[in-house]
């Protein structure tokens, strides 16, 4: 019993010790891990390691920054192991899709999305449902009348949630084959001929991955799913040009309004204040690195950061919304409705 004392109280001292450590201190002999929801080849992943290959040297101490792909579930593995398992010591940041962490008001998660620490995000962004250049289904007036087979994910993946949403709330004939690992997968499906294509793809991704696609007009763009349409695709026409009642506003709202914070970074949720701040304070310093700005500039993604404590309010006047309202989007984004 002696013994075993001594061990707690010695465990005990060595977290207060850690704890202890200025920032610097500790990202000095701290790597940095960024867990990405998603398989590689996608527009989080991607994010992901363009952040990582210039946060390091913004953060005191400068630590080594690299990347884990965890994918899972839709990417809710990702959202749990984040939020529960992963260290809660600042040597862990995760990126997971951006409408799982409004998971939590529809189905049973192990998470609450308002009381992880967020850090920021690199831009917001425009999600768009999307066909293969040989599919019949070439135009939102099409998904209502064609039979439109579409990847999906895993629940409350983006790609299922949105294509879910257009089969339920207006009637679209969509067929949802899900459980690809992420967009990479669900685009060479769609490429192959497997489905006709995918909703929950940001024009994010299509710029920076699938450029020749838009260059040859490879895919046709059905509509964009946000509360406003990019200047870029001024003839597609945006999800809420097509709803008639405040109900089906009030549930489009709640399942697109993340697309403002596009794809957000986290850390657990209960870290070290200061380390917290010196993430976030270093996120904001590598949106402004002019070597970052170069590379995302090549890469064709936009910069437009939205800082953590903005998708903190966003989320919690999200998670605020009335329970009637979640009570019809689950049903919705179920297949129940």
């Amino acid at each position: 019993m002696h013994r075993i004392l001594i061990v707690a109280l010695s465990m005990l001292a060595a977290i207060s010790a850690a704890r202890a450590q200025s920032v610097e201190e500790f990202y000095h002999t701290h790597a940095v891990t960024i867990v990405v929801g998603n398989s590689a080849g996608g527009g989080y992943d991607l994010n992901a390691r363009l952040l990582a290959r210039h946060i390091g040297k913004h953060i005191p101490g400068n630590p080594t920054v690299i990347v884990q792909n965890h994918p899972g579930a839709g990417g809710l593995n990702a959202a749990n192991y984040i939020y529960s398992i992963a260290p809660k010591d600042g040597s862990l940041i995760g990126i997971v899709g951006r409408i799982q962490i409004l998971e939590p008001l529809f189905s049973k998660q192990d998470f609450d999305g308002t009381k992880y620490t967020w850090i920021g995000s690199i831009s917001s962004d425009v999600s768009t449902c999307i066909s293969w250049r040989t599919s019949q289904v070439r135009t939102w007036g099409d998904l209502m009348t064609k039979t439109f087979t579409a990847a999906g994910q895993g629940a409350g993946a983006d790609p299922d949630t949105y294509a879910l949403m257009i089969k339920n709330l207006f009637g679209a004939k969509v067929k949802l084959v899900t459980g690809y690992p992420g967009t990479n997968e669900q685009t060479l499906a769609m490429e192959r001929g497997e489905v006709d294509g995918l909703c929950g793809i940001s024009y994010s991704t299509l710029k920076t991955r699938h450029r020749d696609w838009l260059k040859n007009k490879s895919i046709n763009i059905l509509v964009q799913n946000a509360l406003e349409g990019t200047p870029d695709l001024p003839d597609v026409p945006v999800i809420v040009d097509f709803v008639k009642d405040k109900e089906t506003m009030q549930i489009v709202k709640l399942i697109v309004s993340t697309e403002k914070m596009a794809r957000p970074f986290m850390a657990p949720p209960g870290i070290p204040a200061d380390r917290a701040a010196a993430l976030r304070d270093a996120f904001m310093a590598t949106m402004k690195d002019p070597d970052f700005i170069a590379e995302a500039d090549h890469l064709g993604i936009e910069i437009s950061p939205m800082t953590g404590s903005a998708i903190e309010t966003l989320l919690k006047e999200l998670y605020a919304t009335p329970n009637d309202v979640v009570t019809k989007a689950a049903a919705i984004m179920s297949g129940a409705h």
